[in-house]
């Protein structure tokens, strides 16, 4: 079953979080980490939009 789509935010902020399949494993040596932080600037860059905190496990990434 399809879960229902997301309310737009009234203030804007959103807690996003990617995670592995099955839990497993996403990031599993540094440079890993370092390639993710990497595309979210660019992104930022492009779009302009504001993290206020985030979190880069193993297996899932908080923000």
């Amino acid at each position: 079953m399809a879960r229902t789509a997301r309310e737009k935010s009234k203030t804007g902020i959103y807690h996003v979080m990617l995670r592995g399949i099955d839990k497993r494993n996403i990031f599993l040596k540094d440079s890993d980490y370092e390639k993710f932080i990497e595309y979210i600037k660019k992104a930022k860059e492009k779009t302009k939009f504001i993290v206020y905190a985030y979190c880069v496990m193993t297996n899932h990434v908080p923000y």
